[in-house]
């Protein structure tokens, strides 16, 4: 048996765990963060292109600024408007402005990054400050004594630990070893997500337009060329998976044709796409986030449609509440306390599966080709487009600053 009881054993250095283990480094407690993954090459990951893209919201910036990674991000792409509209109507919604030139700060809505190039910067800055990160670690079972948890490594060792936090995503094993049950939401649609490059520039707007078949975004992407600096975008497309599988079948120029076509001309001719991924749309959600000296966080926790792009925001928000949580009970000489770990559950909880309603309800609204729903949406559209106030909440929410609000974090 270990000797030393440790405070807290992050299984996951993705941008969840690794957020959560330098928030906590930055209130004096030190995680062991245990990552299944290699370290990256530098060099490697800044020289290609991903062709998908995280939406980071204001408040994950501002997480990301807060504990020093965001310096070390090589590249991204700020967005200062977000446009929405119907394909089979006419209503159309505009938030904040397009932008020519790199908008201002005070403009900017958001930040599209590569997830390879946000995590090299969470390692870069994990390597500095975590003093135990291990990369290419298998945990092979873990088992609760009393109130510890043992994790049992491939290698033989074993760690003691008074908190065990899984950040490790999706197909978490630390919840299934935990016992903790999933609801599972299958929304019978894949995503199909490139990048391509537009004839008319993108002036860092986010677009998305609904079609029969599901939403299409094209959202604005750092270019690896100088020339092409503004004309290349990642495309997330909702479609049923028959679709999704035969689009993704197409040569480069028939893709090409047919987005050009399905966009509306959004930007002009679709002029290069790289290759096509497909990927099942599912929601998921653990039925706790908690047990005695466990917590899922992030992609552990839920997984949900990405319609609003809204999954990696709210895994930074989980982080976010459980550090406050957890730094406070420090402050008082307690730590990991059951009850503050269900408070932790308490707000997260709740504000995510009402995000993953919303987002499920929004899939069928806007996918719905029933004429009075469409009437209805574009009217939807249309009065929000003419309501500051309305625009401003929509705005408020996917910034995500409320979600800091009562905590050390808050703006």
């Amino acid at each position: 048996m270990s000797a030393t009881v440790l405070d807290a054993v992050i299984v996951g250095g993705g941008l969840v765990g690794g957020l959560t283990a330098l928030l906590l480094a930055q209130g004096g407690v030190q995680a062991t963060v245990l990552d299944a993954a290699p370290l990256l090459d530098e060099k490697r990951v800044i020289a290609q292109t991903n062709a998908r893209v995280l939406a980071l919201s204001q408040a994950s910036i501002h997480l990301l600024k807060t504990v020093g990674v965001w310096p070390h991000i090589a590249r991204s792409m700020p967005y200062s408007g977000m446009q929405v509209w119907n394909k089979n109507g006419y209503g159309e919604i505009m938030f904040g402005q397009a932008s020519e030139k790199t908008p201002w700060q005070a403009h900017i809505l958001g930040a599209m990054v590569e997830p390879s190039i946000l995590n090299l910067a969470i390692q870069t800055q994990m390597q500095q400050v975590v003093h135990d990160y291990r990369t290419q670690v298998k945990v092979s079972r873990i088992e609760q004594g009393n109130k510890v948890w043992f994790v049992h490594l491939a290698d033989g060792s074993m760690l003691t630990t008074k908190l065990l936090i899984g950040a490790d995503g999706a197909n978490s094993f630390v919840r299934e070893h935990a016992f903790i049950d999933l609801d599972v939401l299958d929304y019978q649609q894949a995503g199909l997500s490139c990048a391509i490059r537009t004839e008319k520039p993108h002036q860092h707007v986010a677009r998305q337009i609904f079609l029969e078949t599901g939403p299409l975004a094209y959202l604005p992407m750092a270019s690896v060329y100088a020339e092409q600096s503004g004309y290349w975008q990642s495309i997330v497309w909702t479609l049923p998976d028959d679709y999704a599988e035969e689009y993704a079948k197409l040569s480069d120029a028939e893709f090409c044709q047919l987005l050009t076509a399905e966009s509306q001309h959004m930007l002009g001719q679709v002029l290069e796409a790289t290759p096509r991924a497909t990927f099942p749309l599912k929601a998921r959600a653990a039925k706790t986030y908690v047990r005695d000296g466990l917590v899922l966080i992030g992609d552990a926790a839920h997984v949900i449609h990405p319609l609003a792009g809204q999954g990696v925001n709210i895994g930074c928000l989980d982080a976010a509440v459980l550090c406050d949580a957890l730094l406070g009970d420090q402050n008082r000489g307690v730590w990991a306390h059951t009850q503050t770990l269900r408070r932790y559950e308490h707000i997260r909880k709740g504000q995510n599966e009402a995000m993953m309603h919303s987002m499920s309800l929004l899939g069928w609204l806007e996918t719905t080709v029933l004429t009075p729903v469409v009437w209805a949406r574009n009217f939807g559209l249309k009065q929000v487009d003419q309501s500051n106030q309305i625009k401003d909440l929509f705005m408020q929410q996917a910034a995500g600053l409320a979600g800091l609000k009562n905590t050390r974090y808050a703006i």
